[in-house]
């Protein structure tokens, strides 16, 4: 086993599961499909099958407004049979923003002498998880720049503490983790506390423009990271988040890119990545190319490869933050994201303190700063379901198991439930009136659609709430 393990650690002897030849010549050969192609694939993906790479190219390449119009109403099928109407929601937490890497794209790259480096201390992380508590969040991922002082124990002991924190009836009860790749023991450490997801973007599944974009630190390796979630696994995490930075190569590649890598992670261990995200490139201080993307991808091609990639994956959450506008954020709820993050603030320490210059500590500038309130209450008066769940988690119902219920569609059985009790829970602790009137009748109205012995159920666990009791699930 130790061989073994050696032998898996030195990855860059290993051949790259990213088919550059293949990936170009499949999109190539796939131009111009026809019209019932493209129906017929739709079909096959509403059958909850993942699509071939074939099949997502002829996807990418249908041009022709029919096409495009075929595409977007099967994702909106296929979202609500899989998932139902509950959007997950959640806040990122920056711990950190040193760094040691200097990707041309990123407000944190070690070069960039206009931004202001800071690491929360453990006062300050409690003043940021109050005002998040507060707030009503439930569910955090916690980012981390590459540095050394971020070590796998650093990370572990951070969300030990984020687990230990309680503010009344405010709770963290999941946090997902975005960091450096780590080895095979890192990963065990960090698992070793409880960790929900561990998300590592590859940032752009074209190696030349991956060389070209990340010059210098440990992210300089494409096949390191490439091979970050491998480790994730065998280390015993088996909840992991891919995703690609969309704006730095061509985005039919890079949707490739990530239908393979979600191939390579479901044939090496049985299943693909719990999440997948596909943030566009958004401007931040001092970082001229993140102004000017090499590669800018426009709202119309971002609405249908978030799509494409719900058809060609049906049972893989999707993410989609508040980098993006408001109005961008409502099409892509349409047309197959599952998880948003609300209330979102990105400078390190910037949710307990009025910091003006927070957005010098910022790697990014967001595109959607509405409050966690206004953002439940539009998703209430749209008919979805706000969500703090986290109980397939602390069911133990992750990874494999996990898609064993979501592969055939049969999750929704669990999360509109769970989704409907943790609203309950913010309408009765956060809410604003306003807000809780709406949530009040959305939460009468899936009650309504229930049958008779499943809605006995919820509404035994609603008047638990209603009597104080905190944290019922299913």
């Amino acid at each position: 086993m130790t061989v073994l393990l050696k032998k898996i650690e030195s990855i860059e002897d290993r051949e790259s599961f990213i088919p550059h030849a293949e990936i170009e010549q499949l999109l190539e050969e796939t131009k111009n499909p026809d019209t019932k192609q493209v129906q017929e694939i739709v079909e096959k993906s509403l059958q909850k099958e993942r699509l071939t790479p074939r099949e997502t190219a002829i996807l990418l390449n249908a041009e022709k407004p029919e096409q495009i119009e075929i595409i977007f109403q099967a994702a909106r099928k296929l979202k609500e049979e899989i998932y139902g109407k509950r959007i997950v929601l959640f806040a990122p937490l920056y711990i950190g923003n040193h760094c040691i890497n200097n990707c041309s794209y990123c407000g944190f790259r070690i070069e960039n002498s206009q931004v202001i480096r800071k690491t929360l201390s453990e006062e300050e992380l409690e003043a940021e998880l109050y005002a998040l508590t507060s707030k009503g969040h439930k569910r955090l991922i916690v980012v981390f720049g590459e540095h050394p002082m971020y070590s796998p124990q650093f990370i572990a002991r951070t969300i030990e503490k984020i687990y230990s924190f309680k503010n009344g009836n405010g709770e963290i009860r999941r946090v997902n983790v975005n960091a450096a790749p780590q080895t095979i023991e890192g990963y065990r450490i960090i698992k070793e506390v409880g960790i929900g997801t561990f998300q590592i973007f590859q940032e752009t599944y074209h190696l030349p423009t991956y060389k070209k974009y990340h010059p210098k630190g440990p992210k300089a390796s494409y096949m390191y990271r490439l091979f970050g979630l491998d480790r994730a696994m065998l280390a015993g995490i088996d909840d992991v988040g891919i995703g690609a930075l969309f704006g730095l190569y061509d985005w039919k590649f890079e949707v490739m890119g990530l239908m393979y890598h979600t191939k390579h992670l479901e044939e090496r261990f049985g299943v693909g990545p719990h999440t997948i995200s596909f943030p566009r490139i958004e401007p931040a201080v001092n970082t001229p190319l993140a102004h000017r993307p090499p590669n800018p991808v426009s709202d119309e091609q971002f609405k249908r490869l978030i799509a494409i990639i719900r058809l060609s994956v049906p049972y893989t959450g999707m993410i989609l933050t508040a980098r993006e506008s408001p109005d961008i954020r409502r099409e892509g709820l349409k047309l197959g994201v599952s998880q948003i993050d609300a209330g979102s603030s990105i400078g390190v320490g910037s949710y307990s303190s009025q910091d003006p210059e927070v957005v010098k500590k910022s790697q990014f500038i967001l595109g959607d700063t509405r409050s966690l309130d206004e953002v439940m209450r539009e998703l209430a008066e749209n008919g979805y379901i706000p969500s703090f769940c986290t109980a397939c988690y602390r069911a133990g119902r992750t990874g494999q198991h996990f898609m064993e219920f979501a592969i055939p569609g049969f999750v929704k059985e669990f999360c509109t439930p769970n989704a409907l009790l943790t609203f309950k829970e913010y309408l009765l602790d956060y809410a604003s009136e306003e807000t809780r009137k709406v949530g009040e009748r959305l939460i009468q109205s899936e009650l309504e659609r229930m049958p008779q012995e499943r809605r006995k159920v919820v509404e035994k666990l609603l008047q638990r709430l209603e009597a104080g009791e905190r944290d019922v699930r299913l």
